[in-house]
């Protein structure tokens, strides 16, 4: 009976463990979302556009404007119709456009 205990015990333990790390490997998202502002935005656009068209040919498209709608932000450059759509809530990408 005691080997049992000393077993289910172990076993118990075993997956309190998994569960608390389960727990600290999902983090709760920030209450503002992951792209909370336009900077935010507009450097997650940067890093996104940059190795596709070329660091110069973005720098040159400065300034950028991001706006949010129903939880989208869309950065544009000044040269349109260049534009990329980020999700606030999770920073996906949800369409990525250039013209050239």
């Amino acid at each position: 009976m005691r080997k049992i205990t000393a077993i289910l015990g172990t076993a118990l333990i075993c997956v309190t463990g998994s569960v608390a790390t389960t727990f600290a490997q999902t983090p709760v998202p920030p209450k503002n979302g992951y792209v909370p502002d336009a900077a935010t935005a507009i450097k997650i656009a940067v890093a996104v556009w940059t190795p596709i068209y070329g660091e110069r040919q973005i720098a040159d498209e400065k300034p950028y404007r991001a706006t949010l709608k129903d939880g989208v932000w869309t950065v544009e450059g000044s040269m349109p119709p260049n534009l990329i759509e980020i999700a606030k809530s999770d920073g996906r990408i949800l369409r990525v456009e250039h013209g050239e």
